[in-house]
Parts: structure tokens; C-alpha cells; sequence
């Protein structure tokens, strides 16, 4: 009995109905048992990375490669193909100079606020209801501007505001049906800045972006009509990819940078925004603002869009 206690408390051993365990977590129903368990244990608390973490430095790559070999090839070719069929050059549209220049940002400038009426038009563009349609009584469809599972869009966005104009900063959560921000907390800049860190588990870099999303779905939502099935989980986190996507060329067009990880300290958030982890629950961070003037972090741009042919890391 103290042995099975034990591994209960470890989460090794699962009682029926209790997908969880004894991982500290309440209450998960219609969840995939394997998804629940997933999603349970990858979640962090505490973790943190010095300010410059190693794939920061100018020459981590390099590091790498003298350590571990180069990666696999960055082109895959099938040995086995039995024809190759030349495909013709697509012409060239405002799209492509736009998908040219999305580039993830780790260089935001200090000192810049975003507008509001920009905030406003790239919520409204990546999160927000463009449409609805009622199914069935008090079962509502809405369009928004990605793909969604069911088309039942889960994912909720939860703000730390940093520097925008005319808002205090803090902790927010963007109501959709209003098209408004709901203030939770008002915070000093300094301790906005501390929890934003937090959030992203000590990566200085994106914890300078002006704002920050937490995007969290609400689980209940999906698992409605996709009770114990082992995709939906899944298809959850792809919805986020896409939502990430949007962001970055709304960004990209209003001339900002932005950012995801999914290295976050997911318990901290849940506590700040009062989140119950398997209701609702934070995935990955984004993030955009003003870029700064000088690349004094690493960052990718192999096309050369957004910082020229040999601008060279420097040390801030």
C-alpha cells in the first residue's frame, strides 16, 4: 500500500476516472488519458535560462556543429523517386515581399509603445470574430481567421502589457465578444516586466516586446464534441501554430517584430491569470513590438529582409 501510495503521488499510477493522478492537478473531463498526461507533466514552474542563453551567441551554430556533427540536410531527397517533374517560378505578390520580411524578433526596442489603434487592428485581425452562425440552440459557430478543430475555437488571449499607449500595464485578457480588453491586474512597469520574464522562463530577449500573449485554450470547449479522443490535443496545438502564423504577418505588415516559444513557465501563468490548468490552459507565448536599431542578439533572417547583408552581432 505505501508503494502504491507513493508511485500515486509521483503520478506513475493512475486511478480510474483520474487521468491525472496525484500530479496536483484537478479534474479533467472528456480528456484523452494519454493527452492528460502530456499535457500535466510538460508543464514548468520555476524554470529559468540566464539572459544570454546559448543559442543566443553568435556562435552557438558553430558550437554545435564541433560538438554534435552538423544537423541532418537541410534539403531531403528521395533516392527512390522515379521522376523529377520541374515545377514553374510562381509570379511574384505583396505576399511574398510580406512573407519575406516575418522573421522572429529578439531585438525589441526598449523605449517604444505600441499604439493603441495597432493593438487594436491585430487582435481584432488574429483573434478576433469575423461572423456567426447559430448550429443548433446555444451550440454558435464563429469565423475568425484561422482553421479551428470543429470549427469550436478554444484558444483564448491573455496580455501582459508593457508599453502601449494610454494603458496602464499589467495583466489583461482580450474579450472577443466585445472586441475590448478586461484589465485583471494593474501592475508597476518594473513588475510587469519581472512576471513577464517569468512567462518566458528567463529569455530576456523576448521579455523586452512591448506586449506578450499568452494564448490559452479552453479545453472544455474542444473536448465537448471531441470527448477522449487522442487527436483533438493535437489539433489544439496546431490551431496555435496557425494563430501564431497570423500574428506574425499582421506584425510584419505594421512594420513590428514578433516572437513564440514555448518555453514558459505554464504554473506561474495559470496562478497570475487564475487559470485552472486543465480547464483552461496556457500553450506557448507570443509576442511583437518595434525592433531595435542594433542586433545585439542572434537572430535569423537568412533572406536578409530585416537586417542587412553582414550586420554583424555586437555586443550591447
Amino acid at each position: 500500500a505505501d508503494c502504491l501510495a507513493s508511485l500515486r503521488r509521483k503520478g506513475l499510477v493512475v486511478e480510474s476516472g483520474d487521468p491525472i493522478g496525484a500530479s496536483g492537478v484537478s479534474g479533467a473531463p472528456n480528456w484523452h488519458m494519454g493527452s492528460a498526461i502530456a499535457h500535466a507533466f510538460s508543464r514548468w514552474s520555476g524554470c529559468t535560462q540566464p539572459p544570454a542563453t546559448a543559442d543566443s551567441l553568435p556562435d552557438a551554430v558553430a558550437l554545435m556543429v564541433q560538438r554534435y556533427g552538423p544537423p541532418p540536410p537541410h534539403f531531403h531527397r528521395r533516392e527512390d523517386a522515379v521522376a523529377r517533374i520541374a515545377l514553374a517560378e510562381p509570379a511574384r505578390t505583396a505576399l511574398d515581399d510580406l512573407l519575406e520580411r516575418r522573421a522572429t524578433c529578439r531585438n525589441f526596442d526598449r523605449s517604444h509603445s505600441v499604439p493603441a489603434t495597432q493593438l487594436s487592428a491585430l487582435l481584432k485581425r488574429v483573434f478576433g470574430v469575423h461572423g456567426m452562425e447559430e448550429l443548433a440552440p446555444g451550440a454558435v459557430a464563429l469565423k475568425k481567421n484561422h482553421p479551428s478543430g470543429g470549427a469550436l475555437h478554444p484558444v483564448e488571449a491573455y496580455l501582459v502589457v508593457q508599453r502601449v499607449e494610454g494603458l496602464a500595464s499589467g495583466l489583461y485578457h482580450y474579450n472577443v465578444e466585445a472586441h475590448a480588453l478586461d484589465l485583471l491586474r494593474e501592475m508597476p512597469a518594473d513588475e510587469a516586466h519581472a512576471f513577464a520574464m517569468t512567462t518566458v522562463a528567463g529569455q530576456e530577449y523576448f521579455a523586452d516586446a512591448p506586449v506578450m500573449v499568452m494564448m490559452a485554450a479552453r479545453f472544455a470547449r474542444s473536448m465537448w464534441k471531441y470527448r477522449n479522443h487522442p487527436k483533438i490535443y493535437r489539433a489544439i496545438l496546431l490551431e496555435m501554430g496557425h494563430i501564431s502564423q497570423n500574428l506574425y504577418l499582421t506584425a510584419t505588415e505594421m512594420n513590428l517584430g514578433a516572437f513564440i516559444t514555448a518555453a514558459i513557465n505554464e504554473m506561474e501563468i495559470e496562478q497570475a491569470f487564475s487559470l485552472e490548468p486543465m480547464s483552461e490552459g496556457p500553450l506557448c507565448v507570443c509576442g511583437f513590438g518595434a525592433r531595435g536599431a542594433a542586433k545585439t542578439t542572434v537572430e535569423f533572417d537568412p533572406a536578409h529582409k530585416v537586417w542587412p547583408a553582414g550586420h554583424e552581432h555586437r555586443e550591447g
